[in-house]
């Protein structure tokens, strides 16, 4: 809620156990409108507001254990059923669709009880977990369940992703031959929409120590072997995401505004020539990651999809490589192979997560 309704976000510094946290001022009344300005800012980022914006939506319960924050989600929804413990409300409420939108730290439990307790759909903020043995839990229970999970707000949730992995299946790129991405990027990888499976085996090199922001997730390149003819490669510089075929390309790169591109190889009378060809609507646009992550949800519950773009199983894979290229690195960038047997590896993220 807060980065909807703050005058001005600052995060301020706490501790994940904190009861009581700095809050910026709030503009609880505050109104946003799309049409007001198209395609920029103004759009809605948090779970509550996207749950609250959308019609086909009620947004009934809440759970904050600041009674600030608590206070102002229940005067700017108009919400009555208000819980500092997120574990009684849970059990309290019918829920169809639970947005965890907590600290990493206790998420798999409350995800676990959110399908106990009878969610229909649930979202998490990112990263989704600390350890592999929190994210099996997770994944576990979702699907023994049949309950479809977003992997938090991220840019993949945007049905330009869906159009992409659409051409390349139609064969608009030819066989996949190489996929890159700038970094593994659990809490974000864009790469793992276009991969699906566990790769066989990684290798990792120029990871560093532990930051003083807390993180320790992998910042050096790699490689990762799919379970087909393509291997990913994580290459700094490389922009988010490019698909490479035998007869063509498609790219995402990382710069503000950028778009989805397309080129394959066209006879053009004196040979054949690798040349872009318009992108197919829909087109990327950024800051819809909420938006479009509950969309996935209720096309998940209403038939239309079999599972979210950044779905729990894919966010799990991509930590699950993540940590293997850490472990690559760590050891001269030997062959790790997949899937890992510890499962009490994991990540540290910065402070705030």
């Amino acid at each position: 809620m807060l980065a909807d309704v703050a005058v001005v976000y600052e995060r301020g510094a706490y501790s994940v156990d904190d009861v009581e946290r700095p809050t910026p001022e709030l503009d609880v009344h505050r109104e946003f409108h799309y049409h007001q300005n198209v395609g920029g800012a103004n759009i809605p980022h948090t779970w509550a507001e996207v749950f609250h914006d959308r019609p086909d939506v009620e947004l009934v319960a809440g759970a904050e254990r600041d009674p600030q924050r608590l206070k102002a989600f229940g005067e700017r929804y108009g919400v009555d059923a208000l819980y500092t413990d997120a574990e009684e409300m849970l059990h309290n409420e019918s829920l169809d669709i639970v947005a965890v939108a907590t600290n990493v730290k206790g998420r798999a439990d409350l995800t676990c009880l959110a399908v106990e307790c009878g969610a229909k759909a649930i979202a998490i903020e990112k990263p989704i977990a600390h350890t592999l043995h929190e994210v099996d839990r997770i994944v576990i229970a979702c699907a023994a369940a049949g309950v479809p999970l977003v992997a938090g707000a991220t840019p993949a949730n945007h049905p330009s992703y869906g159009r992409a992995k659409e051409l390349i299946s139609d064969g608009a790129t030819g066989d996949v031959v190489s996929i890159e991405a700038e970094a593994p990027a659990s809490q974000k990888p864009h790469w793992m929409y276009f991969v699906d499976d566990m790769p066989l085996w990684v290798v990792g090199v120029g990871d560093r120590e532990r930051r003083d922001s807390g993180s320790d997730e992998f910042v050096g390149q790699g490689l990762a072997q799919t379970r087909g003819e393509a291997v990913v490669h994580f290459r700094k510089g490389a922009g988010l995401v490019r698909v490479s075929g035998t007869s063509g390309e498609i790219v995402l790169d990382s710069n503000p505004g950028s778009h989805w591109r397309l080129w394959q190889d066209v006879d053009i009378g004196t040979g054949v020539r690798r040349v872009e060809i318009p992108w197919p609507a829909p087109q990327f646009e950024g800051g819809y990651n909420a938006v479009c992550g509950l969309s996935d949800l209720i096309d998940c519950l209403e038939g239309r999809l079999v599972e979210p773009k950044n779905s729990g199983r894919r966010a799990a894979i991509a930590l699950e490589v993540e940590i293997a290229l850490k472990q690559s690195a760590a050891n001269g960038a030997a062959r790790v192979d997949l899937p890992l047997k510890d499962r009490s590896l994991g990540l540290n993220y910065d402070w705030f997560r």
